[in-house]
């Protein structure tokens, strides 16, 4: 489109182009990068406007480029209300743990301890406790299950 056209559509329509964006986005910059954005495409773009028409096209513009901006701005604080939350959670999660350990640490036996350990942390059998702690599989049972009840006891009591 020639500059002179663009200019004239420019001087003609601006005004009332960026009162519909600041109605949309209440945002008086966005509305000016929005009313701004428009004119840009149309001075490197092959559109042609009729006379006719044009007044309403180039508010249809506004309106659509608006709603894309606010539909792009809540996408946006959608998705850091969901990683706020996920992060929350992940340090819920994180001090869960740590009170679980410190709890394993301060109220089990030592080798119930052990025995934890190897087999929550170290995912070892029931098998492999067995042979590492030189008692039967079902001492290791019986210590896991001490241990797991006292525990549940503690963070879930309702349970």
């Amino acid at each position: 489109m020639e500059r002179q056209i663009i200019q004239r559509l420019f001087k003609q329509h601006y005004a009332k182009m960026l009162r519909v964006a600041r109605t949309i986005l209440y945002d008086e910059q966005e509305s000016k990068d929005v009313v701004s954005d428009i004119f840009e495409s149309l001075l490197w773009g092959q559109t042609v406007i009729m006379p006719d028409t044009e007044e309403h096209y180039l508010l249809t513009c506004v309106r659509n480029q608006c709603l894309k901006r606010v539909r792009h701005q809540e996408m946006r604080l959608r998705t850091e209300a969901a990683m706020a939350a996920e992060r929350a959670e992940d340090e819920e999660d994180d001090e869960r743990t740590a009170d679980i350990v410190e709890f394993v640490v301060n109220h089990l036996t030592e080798q119930e301890q052990r025995i934890f350990h190897l087999r929550f942390t170290g995912g070892y059998s029931y098998e492999e406790i067995a042979s590492t702690e030189g008692i039967s599989r079902v001492a290791v049972w019986k210590h896991l299950s001490h241990a797991l009840k006292e525990i549940r006891n503690r963070f879930n009591p309702k349970a």
